[in-house]
């Protein structure tokens, strides 16, 4: 997978993750990929309805030591 950008959105609580990927993902161009990097729990939840809601796919999530780590590409 080609990564366009990476945001490091740790240690912030909800809706900070959410605004800092809208500000990110409103740089890129549509179909590049945004990896987001994030500590809340809930931003799991919140990241996915946002991205679909927007018209963002999820290409791929993951836990690695209490980091999850999504994958967006832009719509």
């Amino acid at each position: 997978m080609n990564i366009d950008q990476v945001l490091d959105a740790k240690g912030l609580a909800c809706p900070m993750p959410i605004v800092k990927t809208k500000k990110a993902i409103d740089g890129l161009e549509s179909g590049q990929v945004l990896e987001v990097l994030a500590t809340d729990k809930g931003a799991k939840n919140d990241l996915t309805a946002w991205a679909s809601s927007i018209g963002h796919e999820i290409l791929d999530s993951k836990e690695e030591d209490g980091v999850f780590k999504f994958y967006i590409k832009k719509g």
